[in-house]
């Protein structure tokens, strides 16, 4: 009998034993594209400060640094919403106990996915990428998918944002000092195929961008929207919102103010991971 290749590293595998080890709630962070699971150093630390134990997997075959990243670009590419989605649902399953799953962006689209798969304790979406079912697409949403979606061949590709790309699509609700050390610090190439299978999910029946928004077992659910997010508007999160809120779980969306697409990031990430913490406490 085949068994499927593992794709968890060594560092993943010691999170898992880790957190195991710990017997305390473990809560997975998942992070979206252009950004490496370096970006969650610091919700990590905060989680574990108030008594859950944290892990910080990143996708297939990340790199562990930006610098790295930025030297070998094509590590991304070919990254598939299955892949991802399978990987992480891998590592939730090889904990002991069901985790508290936070993912962003295309992060949030996966911890979506993983509940549907009744992976998830409870899930934080941060300004989630749409699903297949979600229709809103907004200007800003295109333009900034646009340096990926802008060529086709880009679906074989790792792309990077240039330095004004990222601050119209990550940075816009930040200075430009501060956009600036975002992009140095944390920017790196991604894939350009989840862009392409998210554009493209409303017209193919059998797209790996779907989730079960019905399954009982799906757990609660709270999606944020950063109000001046171009990536991912309000629109579309709201109608992620209205497919997920007739589970039988909680759900529920919370709109924050003067925030963009780097609020997972920016120098205010703590009021968003705080809301997090507190969504997640009451099913603790």
């Amino acid at each position: 009998m085949n068994h499927p290749i593992s794709t968890i590293l060594d560092y993943e595998k010691q999170e898992c034993l880790r957190a195991n080890d710990s017997g305390l709630q473990p809560v997975v962070f998942i992070h979206g594209l252009w950004l490496l699971p370096s970006s969650w150093d610091r919700w990590a630390r905060r989680f574990e400060e108030a008594g859950f134990v944290a892990l910080t997997p990143g996708w297939p075959d990340d790199p562990r640094s930006v610098a790295e990243a930025n030297a070998h670009p094509q590590t991304f590419a070919n990254k598939t919403v299955g892949q991802v989605a399978d990987h992480f649902a891998e590592i939730a399953s090889a904990l002991r106990s069901k985790p508290v799953i936070v993912g962003h962006s295309f992060g949030g689209l996966i911890a979506q996915i993983l509940a549907g798969r009744g992976l998830s304790k409870a899930t934080i979406a941060i300004d989630p990428a749409p699903f297949r079912g979600v229709l809103p697409l907004p200007f800003s949403a295109l333009k900034s998918a646009w340096p990926v979606l802008g060529n086709p061949a880009n679906r074989a590709r790792a792309v990077p944002l240039t330095f004004d790309q990222f601050r119209y699509a990550f940075a816009n609700a930040v200075s430009e000092a501060e956009a600036k050390i975002l992009y140095e610090t944390f920017a790196v190439p991604a894939a350009g195929v989840p862009l392409f299978q998210a554009a493209l999910a409303n017209l193919n029946p059998w797209t790996e961008v779907r989730v079960d928004t019905g399954n009982p077992h799906r757990g609660p659910l709270l999606i944020t929207s950063g109000d001046n997010d171009h990536v991912v508007p309000w629109s579309v999160c709201h109608a992620a919102y209205e497919l997920q809120k007739d589970n039988p779980d909680v759900t529920e969306i919370v709109k924050i103010a003067s925030r963009g697409h780097s609020l997972t990031i920016d120098e205010g990430w703590p009021e968003v991971a705080d809301i997090a913490l507190k969504f997640v406490s009451r099913f603790r």
